[in-house]
């Protein structure tokens, strides 16, 4: 019993420590995108919808990729134009993130191998949750108008 909380202790300091690199290092990523990564993006748009919706630790975020896609679209094509960069960024280094099979953590790891395109998900979507919310409300809005 000792052991066992222990090593609980010692498995939440390496997550808090995990997260917070995770963390440091989808922001320098952010930082550094330009728009050329936004068009590498939108044309994996199939490989990485593939990747989302086929590996089983990632599916719950299949459907947020689907919003991310159309959000970087409409905003492409000048119909949603009021998104700070900083949201588009995020999506862009998320997506990518996942579509690289030489991440972190390499995908083909079972058990871990998500581990790491899971946290950069989570820390993106914690980041841009809002800006996600108001464009999907903004696309009902102009599903009410059609």
């Amino acid at each position: 019993m000792i052991f066992g909380k222990k090593k609980n202790k010692d498995s939440s300091n390496i997550a808090m420590m995990d997260s917070k690199v995770n963390q440091n290092y989808v922001e320098e990523k952010v930082t550094k995108i330009k728009d050329e990564d936004v068009e590498v993006v939108m044309e994996n748009e199939e490989g990485i919808s593939e990747k989302l919706s086929n590996a089983s630790p990632l599916r719950k975020y299949a459907e947020l990729g689907k919003i991310m896609f159309a959000m970087l679209k409409d905003v492409k094509k000048g119909n949603y134009p009021n998104v700070p960069w900083f949201t588009i960024a995020s999506i862009v280094v998320a997506l990518l993130y996942v579509f690289n099979p030489f991440d972190l953590v390499p995908d083909f790891i079972p058990g871990i191998g998500y581990i790491d395109d899971l946290a950069v998900l989570s820390i993106s979507m914690g980041w841009i949750e809002t800006d996600l919310h108001k464009y999907l409300d903004w696309r009902l809005a102009e599903n009410e108008k059609a």
